[in-house]
């Protein structure tokens, strides 16, 4: 394929990694790359502009800006729980003291809700916590499972790397070790034949030289 890169280490067979030199070379040849490598487009232009703006509700919007204003957060307001009474001049507005009533009324159904929750909150709170606190452990122990399946899967992948290159280090020495066998008797059989040539021609020298002695 192309642009497809041949991997030749066998980083758990290779030795001379720790000779002196070799990690700065390394570290050199990274370094040199790196100031080579200028980027000449965006690589993520594929995708699609962000909108920073999606979630951001107006609460949320005007909580940010007084934020970047470093304005003061406001104070927390108690106007609605109060039951004021009706202004001066409308003590006799018959409207004005019903509006007043019915807030009343609203603040005490609110109180009464309250209640209705703390007493809810008493009888039914402590099992829900703990059905919550069971279910945060079973997904730990889910998690750390899955984690250490991982884990374990990472060090198979490791073993079998290490096994498979130490086997392929070996083949590479046997194969080496063949190699120059061959290479040093491909040496002896030329040495030997050119002595050969040798000897034939003082051989047919010889004979020329009887040949013409005969004659």
């Amino acid at each position: 394929m192309a642009g497809e890169v041949v991997v030749d280490a066998l980083p758990y067979y290779d030795q001379g990694y720790d000779e002196p030199g070799v990690r700065d070379a390394a570290i050199a040849l990274v370094e040199e790359e790196t100031r080579r490598y200028r980027p000449t487009k965006n690589y993520l232009d594929f995708l699609a502009n962000p909108n920073y703006h999606t979630f951001e509700t107006e609460i949320l919007k005007n909580e940010m800006e007084r934020v970047q204003a470093r304005l003061p957060m406001d104070m927390l307001s108690m106007k609605r729980y109060e039951l004021p009474q009706p202004p001066a001049g409308k003590m006799t507005d018959v409207a004005a003291w019903q509006e007043c009533v019915d807030n009343s009324q609203a603040q005490l159904e609110h109180q009464a809700l309250r209640i209705l929750n703390l007493e809810m909150m008493g009888d039914f709170g402590i099992p829900a916590w703990k059905t919550y606190n069971d279910t945060l452990v079973s997904m730990i122990d889910s998690a750390q499972k899955q984690l250490q399946d991982l884990r374990k899967k990472i060090q198979e992948i490791n073993w079998q790397r290490k096994n498979e290159q130490t086997q392929s280090g070996t083949k590479l020495r046997e194969l080496e070790t063949s190699w120059v066998g061959l290479v040093s008797k491909n040496y002896e059989i030329e040495r030997a034949c050119v002595e050969l040539e040798k000897e034939v021609a003082e051989m047919e020298e010889r004979n020329a030289k009887m040949d013409q002695m005969n004659s």
